[in-house]
């Protein structure tokens, strides 16, 4: 009943239509393809923590809105909006291949997940914000979703790899924590290696299906 309400108000948030949208959790929708318009929360593989971010700045670096990995699975600060990367023709609906270019919005805040050359707080790897607005968007904002093995669009649970467009750096997350204002939350940040603690997974939300080609 309470995730039946809580998908509600998503489609009311959103105004998207509800007999289009559907929720799912990490366990009961495998394979379901992520399209343009999902709100997600992106699980990072080897720690299991939610990609996050709350109306906190960074102390140091940019001082731009953080972002972090949250370890319980039911905060409502770790949905994302899967948009389209600026000046695309895509559309809700659309699925997204492999190599495709999307942004991240927080769907609380209404920022963007973002990177950019500035040092991570714990580890001085770079820098991953949430930085913009609605109308305020650059290509600091941009990702591209690259999926790990052989499929071809994404999908709920499959393996992917998000790497910056600008800087060329990777998604990643490990489990150095924070310890003082975002006390038992792990550092969110960008390395530019392939490593084992930057494969990141679709896991709950609210999925909208693939739209009908025009």
């Amino acid at each position: 009943m309470a995730m039946g309400f809580f998908c509600l108000a998503l489609f009311l948030i959103f105004g998207l239509d509800l007999d289009t949208g559907y929720a799912a959790s990490a366990s009961t929708s495998e394979g379901v393809e992520v399209t343009y318009g999902t709100v997600l929360k992106l699980m990072h593989e080897k720690t299991k923590f939610r990609l996050h971010s709350h109306d906190v700045p960074y102390g140091s670096g940019s001082g731009q809105q953080s972002v972090t990995g949250f370890p319980n699975v039911d905060d409502a600060n770790s949905y994302w909006i899967v948009r389209p990367e600026l000046e695309t023709a895509a559309k809700q609906g659309d699925s997204i291949p492999s190599g495709t270019i999307i942004r991240l919005q927080h769907m609380k805040t209404r920022k963007w997940l973002h990177s950019h050359l500035h040092a991570s707080p714990i580890t001085g790897n770079q820098e991953v914000s949430c930085f913009g607005g609605e109308s305020e968007s650059d290509t600091g904002d941009h990702w591209r979703v690259m999926i790990e093995g052989s499929g071809k669009t994404w999908k709920q649970d499959q393996r992917v790899r998000i790497q910056h467009v600008d800087t060329g750096v990777y998604l990643h997350s490990h489990d150095k924590k924070y310890t003082r204002i975002a006390g038992g939350q792990q550092e969110v940040c960008a390395v530019r290696e392939k490593r084992a603690d930057n494969v990141w997974l679709a896991a709950e939300g609210v999925y909208l299906p693939v739209g009908e080609t025009k």
